[in-house]
């Protein structure tokens, strides 16, 4: 009965090392990447209307998506600094001394751990994705002639004499749905051209498919029928890549249904599956990272070994923040499975941290 209590009191004061420790490191992180990503973004204040205070907007909306991207390392290192700290203090020991077995904090690392990867997935799937489309919306407001808002009818945009409404814009930025109200300088209406999808062509035009065009001149009108016609306009997909959440910020259900949708027009959809999957994947990440933690805590300590080990820390956030961006590209490049290249960084680190384990028991 007084182990149980203790065991309980000592997962509680684990909890709470932890969580410190995390979030402590994830602000860190942040106000390092906001500091960064501001002086970015000095070299286009002045342009347009962009001011200082729109970049410290578009910075702060910005950080949503950050702490979704670092949250994992910041899990690590958190994770492996209290376990140090409390390695150092010889409470690990105690503990294991009084019957405290691996797979038993393992189990209490999991619990722990939980919360993180609900945070994860609420953030990636609620949080960031708005707050970064408003940020990008901000700054193309402030920075392009291209003025863009969305209401019920789609997207609308101001393009010079222009005015033009696409219905969706698909995340390979193509438009499905396209209207465009020409007006000339006196801003009297000249035609009104409906396109059912607009592709893109470098470096500023787009061919609009199956063309339905109203021209009017004076008090008569006239309609042409185009299989297809060339569109001049600013509008890029540069702009529009900053009006839509790209694959890895999709929600799962847009992910989902998009990639239906690609899959009943015999187009590719690797690219969609794969994001599908990292979405599902990436809040275990947390507790991959804290199982890796562990072996640190059971390595003998020496002056100077907390520093280093977080620095090692740091240095296997980045490997595996760089492995989920290489496993992704690779997985398109050669067709693997959507599954096997979303899962591999984390099924990779979780192997390490079961070798490390196995090493550190059997010395």
């Amino acid at each position: 009965m007084a182990l149980t209590t203790s065991l309980k009191v000592y997962e509680r004061h684990l909890a709470r090392e932890i969580y410190a420790a995390t979030f402590l490191v994830l602000a860190a992180f942040l106000m390092l990447f906001a500091f960064f990503d501001l002086i970015h973004e000095f070299e286009d204040i002045g342009k347009g209307g962009y001011q200082f205070q729109h970049a410290i907007t578009f910075v702060l909306l910005s950080l949503p998506g950050r702490s979704y991207e670092l949250f994992p390392i910041a899990v690590l290192i958190g994770t492996l600094y209290a376990l140090t700290l409390l390695a150092r203090h010889s409470e690990i020991t105690v503990l294991r001394t009084a019957g405290l077995s691996t797979l038993a904090l393992l189990r209490t690392l999991a619990k722990i751990g939980l919360p993180f990867a609900l945070l994860i997935f609420l953030v990636g799937e609620f949080v960031a994705p708005p707050a970064e489309r408003a940020g990008q919306q901000l700054r193309l407001k402030a920075l392009s002639t291209v003025v863009a808002q969305e209401f019920r009818s789609g997207l609308w945009l101001k393009d010079d004499l222009s005015f033009v409404n696409v219905r969706e814009v698909l995340p390979d930025t193509r438009l499905h749905k396209v209207r465009i109200y020409e007006f000339d300088k006196s801003y009297q209406l000249r035609s009104i051209s409906e396109a059912d999808e607009g592709e893109y062509l470098p470096p500023d035009r787009w061919r609009l498919v199956n063309v339905v065009q109203t021209v009017f001149d004076g008090t008569s009108a006239s309609v042409k029928r185009l299989p297809e016609s060339i569109w001049r306009s600013e509008l890029n997909p540069d702009i529009l890549s900053v009006l839509m959440v790209v694959p890895e910020r999709m929600s799962l259900a847009n992910l989902y249904f998009y990639v239906r949708h690609l899959a009943e027009n015999q187009q590719k959809t690797e690219r969609y599956e794969i994001a599908l999957w990292k979405k599902l994947i990436y809040p275990l990440a947390a507790l991959v990272m804290m199982a890796l933690a562990l072996p640190f805590a059971y390595m003998q300590d020496r002056m100077g070994a907390v520093s280093i080990k977080v620095f090692a820390g740091i240095m296997l956030g980045i490997t595996f923040h760089m492995l989920n961006g290489l496993f992704s590209s690779l997985g398109i490049i050669n067709s693997w499975t959507p599954f096997m290249s979303a899962i591999t960084p984390s099924a990779m680190f979780m192997l390490a941290a079961s070798g490390l384990l196995w090493w550190v028991e059997r010395r």
